[in-house]
């Protein structure tokens, strides 16, 4: 079974174990047949900061006033097309990168991720077609630390993004520990399996 695949690639460079990754996964894609999108949000030149005037419009529906927020258009059609979003970035300060923070703050807004119903107190998930969510990242240090940090970035796709997708959405965290002190051998390991996992239909 094919899919439609959004993948965000979140890294300032690609002469760089982040692209040697990007590149991984498309092949993987690629040897699966999947239907494909890309963002790159540092070559798109990508905000991300959260502005006054995001603010003001944050609980106004996207669909009615796309007007407001003309630079994240492209992102959300490609959001709505897709069924498996994957998201690739290195791990800083056991979280996403601020550039990557930043797009999930401006892109996932009002009529795109949630909604919120009149009388309601809580959003209502509204990225419904999406069914499974992959990161792909690395961490500089041992998994270990990282769990005694609490692995933030972690918690943020598993349990923030996850929850505005399809009630049955799977989530997959694919990564490599302690990559600063990895050996050539290791990384290679690491690309080789991050290649057969997204091959996987």
């Amino acid at each position: 079974m094919t899919h439609r695949v959004y993948v965000v690639f979140c890294h300032p460079t690609h002469d760089s174990l982040g692209g040697a990754v990007l590149e991984r996964v498309l092949a993987g894609l690629a040897t699966a047949g999947h239907e494909v999108r890309t963002s790159d949000l540092y070559a798109d030149g990508f905000s991300p900061v959260f502005t006054a005037a995001d603010l003001e419009h944050h609980f106004v529906d996207h669909d009615a006033h796309p007007e407001l927020r003309p630079d994240i258009v492209t992102y959300v059609e490609h959001l709505r097309w897709c069924d498996t979003l994957v998201l690739v970035h290195p791990t800083w300060w056991s979280g996403q990168p601020a550039m990557l923070k930043g797009w999930i703050d401006r892109v996932l807004v009002s009529g795109v991720a949630w909604t919120m119903p009149d009388g309601a107190t809580r959003i209502a998930p509204a990225l419904r077609n999406v069914r499974r969510i992959v990161a792909v990242t690395t961490h500089g240090s041992s998994k270990a630390v990282n769990a005694l940090q609490g692995e933030s970035g972690k918690r943020i796709m598993t349990r923030s993004i996850r929850t505005m997708c399809h009630r049955l959405c799977r989530t997959d965290w694919i990564a490599l520990y302690g990559v600063d002190r990895s050996t050539d051998a290791q990384r290679a390991a690491f690309l080789a399996r991050v290649e057969r996992r997204l091959s996987r239909r």
